[in-house]
């Protein structure tokens, strides 16, 4: 696959509350998936990582209760001993590591449902809070347009899109607020694959997509 310089990537914010663990499971898999790509976005996580360590290093003791020991070494005991991380390696395929560890294989591991425009959905199983989707927009094809009630996170995969804000090809994230309206369109002469997640409905004009959203869960 042909390398794709990446010009839209996450804020100092995302990569702080990923770094700290507070943001839904659906996000955090956008994220990883991104900066698994992103070598300035991977380089900045890194040393919002290092921040933190040093934060803890430099935090008080907490007094623990006598229980707290045995406690803890109960839980221990009843899990397996944690497999030594292997070394990073980027898969063959359009998906990064982080995302074919969910799909369990790359893109033609998915079953995808259609939502209508020829456009296409996969629901990904992740824990409540937000939701994380891929989408399969045909070459030439439009999202209908529409804003959002929350935040959204869309990473591109495969091919690239246009709207009100840019152009986005692989590796690039939109991150979508209360703020944007916009009706994204997949360029001309190859499919797109995104990777979307979102903490609230979207907030479509159209009749339709109003109609069909509770089915779709979007």
């Amino acid at each position: 696959m042909t390398m794709t310089t990446i010009t839209h990537h996450l804020t100092d914010d995302l990569l702080m509350a990923y770094a700290a663990g507070t943001l839904p499971e659906a996000f955090s898999l956008v994220i990883a998936t991104h900066v698994s790509l992103c070598d300035d976005c991977r380089a900045r996580l890194s040393g919002f990582e290092a921040l933190g360590g040093s934060v803890l290093e430099c935090a008080g003791v907490a007094e623990m209760s006598e229980a707290s020991l045995h406690a803890v070494l109960a839980r221990i005991s009843g899990t397996a001993p944690a497999k030594a991380p292997e070394p990073a390696a980027r898969p063959k395929g359009v998906f990064p590591a982080p995302l074919q560890d969910y799909v369990r294989g790359d893109l033609d591991a998915v079953r995808w449902r259609p939502v209508g425009m020829g456009v296409r959905q996969a629901i990904l199983q992740t824990e409540k809070g937000a939701t994380v989707r891929l989408l399969h927009i045909p070459a030439g094809a439009a999202v209908p347009d529409h804003g959002h009630r929350g935040t959204e996170l869309t990473l591109v995969l495969k091919g690239a899109f246009r709207d009100e804000e840019g152009r986005y090809a692989r590796g690039d994230i939109e991150i979508a607020d209360e703020a944007t309206e916009h009706t994204p369109i997949a360029e001309p002469g190859e499919d797109c694959i995104c990777l979307a997640a979102t903490d609230a409905p979207l907030r479509f004009r159209g009749l339709m997509p109003r109609l069909a959203q509770p089915f779709l869960r979007i």
